[in-house]
């Protein structure tokens, strides 16, 4: 039992795919609530997961990007409330402002606007913070890894797009440490100068450099195959979107294909299925080191799954929770179902094995005593 806890709690990176899941949840979660307190719980839950399995990479410093970006948002969204829509029963103040092409701008501004815009930017705030929980937890390259072989053109794309902003922060941090090391002392004059565009040149030739690296080990490139094979692809691709397309029109509409929804979706997934094994072919790689999918890596997706679960059924059964109204303006209220669902999130802290080794403790080095034999010129040591 206890050889089976230890290999369990061994230091190891997850599988990124365990991570987006967790995270995923997170943020569809935060879709179904403009609760402020649940929507702080979430974020609060995502950093505390961050704290503690973040691995030591410097891919993995750019979590407080994020925050900074959640809270650009919700200042921004605000700000667009009073500017435009800054009307209501309780007025706060007013902004005197003439009117512009036939519109009024600012004007009385409500509590009723503010809470609105605070609300809908907190909302979008959390999701974007999620994702950059997901993006400091894993490593978005070996998501290639995971990726089904008749994707790895999209694949590759979708990894470069969330590798820029890690690599941004990693800049940020490298120019700003060498920018202390020269003793500068013109201050914040020219910042844009001696920060940001190194900052921008260096994320570019880093991208490049990855650009460079996929290339030279096949990230892209196709089998040679003959043109039937890509005929038969083609037309197998072209036959499951349109029975997806006559699927899905069938569940909205029942009156004009009356029971044909469901096997014309089921068809068009297994035609697609099929598509994806024939065009797998083409791209031909090898995986050095593949992730595997273990229990940690089940335990930490389904409790983002869960969550998730908890918020969606929070809002079809208790709408005042999950979203606190505004016209009348009221207080929040939380309930003991978001709760819950909010602190499941935090189990990857207690499931998920620690992302780096434990150093040893320096109390347990005991410092070594040599001496010299002079006879024998022989060096004895002792620990």
């Amino acid at each position: 039992m206890r050889s089976r806890l230890a290999r369990y709690r061994r230091p190891r990176q997850l599988h990124p795919g365990a991570w987006w899941v967790w995270a995923l949840g997170l943020a569809v979660a935060a879709t179904n609530t403009t609760n402020p307190v649940l929507l702080a719980l979430l974020v609060a839950c995502a950093a505390l997961v961050v704290a503690f399995r973040r691995p030591d990479a410097p891919w993995a410093l750019s979590f407080s990007m994020y925050l900074w970006l959640g809270l650009f948002i919700i200042v921004m969204r605000t700000l667009f409330r009073v500017v435009f829509s800054g009307d209501g029963p309780t007025v706060l103040f007013t902004i005197p402002f003439p009117q512009v092409l036939g519109g009024q701008l600012f004007g009385p501004v409500s509590a009723e606007a503010l809470c609105s815009g605070l609300y809908d930017g907190a909302r979008l705030a959390a999701m974007v913070i999620c994702i950059g929980a997901a993006n400091s937890l894993a490593n978005a390259k070996r998501l290639l890894q995971a990726v089904p072989p008749a994707l790895y053109e999209l694949g590759s794309v979708i990894v470069v797009a969330f590798s820029v902003f890690p690599q941004l922060a990693e800049s940020v941090r490298r120019v700003s440490r060498a920018r202390k090391l020269r003793a500068d002392g013109e201050g914040r004059r020219n910042w844009l100068r001696q920060v940001l565009m190194p900052v921008f040149v260096d994320a570019l030739d880093r991208s490049v450099l990855l650009a460079a690296a996929m290339d030279s080990r096949g990230y892209g490139r196709q089998a040679q195959r003959g043109k039937s094979s890509r005929r038969v692809t083609s037309l197998l691709l072209l036959a499951s979107m349109l029975l997806l397309c006559l699927g899905a029109y069938a569940m909205f509409d029942i009156s004009a294909f009356s029971g044909w929804g469901l096997p014309l979706l089921l068809v068009a997934v297994a035609l697609a299925g099929v598509t994806f094994t024939l065009a797998g072919r083409r791209t031909r790689h090898t995986r050095y080191r593949p992730d595997r999918w273990q229990l940690p890596e089940s335990l930490v997706a389904a409790s983002g799954v869960l969550t998730a679960a908890g918020y969606v059924y929070l809002g079809a059964t208790d709408a005042v929770s999950a979203n606190p109204s505004i016209y009348p303006l009221v207080w929040p209220q939380v309930s003991v179902i978001g709760l819950l669902a909010g602190l499941v999130s935090l189990l990857p802290i207690l499931l998920a094995p620690p992302a780096n080794p434990r150093l040893v403790d320096p109390k347990l080095i005991r410092p070594a005593v040599f001496s010299f034999d002079a006879p024998g010129l022989r060096l004895r040591g002792a620990a």
